[in-house]
């Protein structure tokens, strides 16, 4: 994993620089405070793999890389608000509105979300390559994504149960799978892939992210608050409906596998992915 981890050191600086500013910049505070919180980088780290992976310079696409970190830490933000989950913890830190208040968290997540164009638009690359970076990764965050898919999840709560595993797993292809895809495909497409590799990387994190979004299900379950650094039970506390509420824990973790095997296999289509079949088996077995 030394290749991730220094594609995470190079992610944390260059949202570190990003994000810069003066101390009577209130919201640029809290959008700081919450995308320098730590967390996994995973969407970052793959658009730069997969970038390497298909050839290209991965400098070159951290621009891009940041902004689908920076839309995550955006979805982060107001998830974590009164009106949607209202969760007082964000990896293991306060969460936005607790330490900012509820307004400035909303304009946070505002302004991490328009931040993250600017930096496409400001990439060294082609503009074909910046403009498809656009498009895809607007189409995976927006309604027909992962705005979408967190509609979905807030009407499963009221379903609880009677929520159907199809239901669910369309919710959470929305809500997680999707940032995973863009970030996956805008790495092949920044690194001059062609469509058939963009398409297979989509692939790819489609599973990826059930089983991500499936084991965050058992953890809300099984983990520990002081691990995971955000509150547990808060699924069920909030009659949502999840992969454990429908099956248990034994039949959620056997269909987290299956996701997983899956990503591994569409895997094999590109050759050197070594570290990305490595990271791909490490987030099945984390307690984090």
């Amino acid at each position: 994993m030394k290749q991730m981890n220094e594609y995470i050191a190079l992610i944390d600086r260059a949202l570190e620089t990003a994000l810069q500013g003066t101390k009577d910049q209130q919201v640029l505070q809290a959008m700081a405070y919450s995308a320098e919180a730590g967390g996994k980088r995973i969407r970052p780290v793959l658009l730069l793999e997969f970038c390497r992976i298909a050839g290209g310079e991965v400098l070159k696409a951290l621009p891009l890389a940041c902004a689908v970190e920076m839309i995550h830490t955006y979805s982060l933000i107001h998830d974590d608000l009164p009106c949607m989950d209202d969760d007082d913890l964000r990896r293991g830190k306060p969460s936005c509105h607790k330490q900012f208040g509820e307004a400035t968290a909303l304009l946070a997540g505002d302004g991490l979300l328009t931040m993250a164009f600017e930096m496409i638009a400001g990439a060294e690359l082609p503009a074909e390559i910046c403009i498809g970076a656009v498009k895809i990764l607007s189409a995976r965050a927006g309604v027909h994504g992962m705005i979408g898919g967190q509609e979905m999840d807030l009407q499963n709560e009221e379903k609880g149960s009677k929520a159907k595993a199809e239901m669910l797993e369309r919710t959470y292809a929305l809500k997680t799978s999707a940032l995973l895809q863009s970030a996956c495909e805008i790495g092949v497409l920044a690194g001059g892939g062609s469509r058939e590799a963009v398409q297979k990387a989509g692939e790819y994190a489609y599973h990826l992210g059930l089983a991500f979004q499936i084991v965050d299900d058992i953890l809300d379950v099984t983990g520990d608050e002081m691990t995971l650094g955000k509150p547990i039970g808060s699924d069920e506390e909030n009659g949502k409906a999840t992969f454990v509420s429908l099956y248990g824990v034994d039949k959620a973790q056997k269909l987290a596998s299956e996701h997983s095997d899956k990503a591994l296999s569409t895997l094999q289509y590109f050759s050197g992915s070594g570290e990305l079949k490595t990271l791909t088996e490490k987030l099945l077995f984390r307690e984090k």
